[in-house]
């Protein structure tokens, strides 16, 4: 009896376990799932200065692109982006707005494009005005107290201190860079010179052979490199949390800045939650 009684006990406590996970799991179906949120997808399109405003440590001399066969190929790489089918658009500019948008936006016609050169009107608002979007965000971050790129300050040091081979390197790459691309706007078109700036290569090139190096630009008591590099991540952490700012679930939004720009604005893109980096390399090609 002992033994049956036994058998009992553990076969209604097999029941019962049996029916709470029964009923645990009926409970767990019938609870609404937790609805999924759609990412911001996000396309980081450098760009090189098309109105010369000269304003890098490397300067190109751009060739005008207000020419009919500028303005050709720009309609054709437009064309090209077009296809990612953005509901946003913001530029490398600081906003006047509180809602981040520019005024400057307000103030274009399809006769802006025969007379600005500047990259944001060329291809940012030749964009939107393509697209029929009401407005263009403004997202750059600038400051009158702090020297993002105080590269002045760097070789300073490095004359004062010997240290001007440091520099030597990321100056001979920037030089190398600006007249390839100076040469490749002789044949190539705007298009393909987008399409090169905008690889994964360039950007890395530029940090391993110019950002990095700067590091080693210091001593004990000061270290000018290390705040070039502290200041040019902080400016683009800025634009970041801006772009954060306008960004909702779902949408799609092209971001358009100097290409110098390419590598921390994608990396807070790749890496921050919620956001999906969208590369523009196969748009150009």
């Amino acid at each position: 009896m002992q033994h049956v009684f036994h058998g009992v006990k553990k076969y209604a406590a097999f029941i019962l376990s049996a029916v709470a996970v029964i009923g645990f799991s009926s409970m767990a179906h019938s609870q609404p799932s937790a609805k999924a949120v759609a990412p911001i997808e996000v396309m980081i399109v450098g760009a090189y200065h098309m109105g010369n405003p000269g304003l890098d440590v490397n300067n190109a001399k751009v060739d005008s692109v207000l020419t009919p066969e500028k303005q050709k190929q720009l309609v054709e790489a437009v064309n090209r982006l077009a296809t990612f089918k953005p509901n946003k658009i913001a530029v490398e500019m600081v906003a006047n707005r509180d809602d981040m948008t520019t005024t400057d936006f307000d103030k274009f016609t399809p006769a802006s494009l025969t007379t600005d050169a500047n990259e944001i009107t060329q291809i940012a608002y030749r964009l939107a005005n393509k697209l029929n979007h009401k407005v263009v965000y403004a997202i750059d971050e600038q400051s009158k107290t702090i020297d993002y790129f105080p590269y002045n300050k760097v070789e300073e040091f490095a004359k004062a201190h010997n240290q001007e081979s440091v520099l030597a390197p990321g100056s001979a790459w920037g030089a190398k860079f600006t007249a390839d691309f100076e040469k490749a706007q002789k044949t190539n078109t705007v298009r393909q010179l987008l399409l090169n700036i905008n690889s994964q290569q360039r950007a890395l090139e530029e940090m391993n052979m110019f950002y990095y190096p700067l590091l080693a630009v210091g001593n004990d008591k000061a270290q000018p490199g290390a705040e070039l590099n502290s200041g040019w991540y902080q400016r683009n952490a800025k634009i970041m949390a801006k772009l954060n700012l306008v960004a909702k679930p779902g949408d799609k939004i092209l971001v358009l800045f100097g290409a110098g720009h390419n590598y921390w604005l994608r990396h807070f893109v790749n890496l921050m939650p919620g956001y999906k980096l969208v590369n523009v390399v196969p748009y150009l090609q």
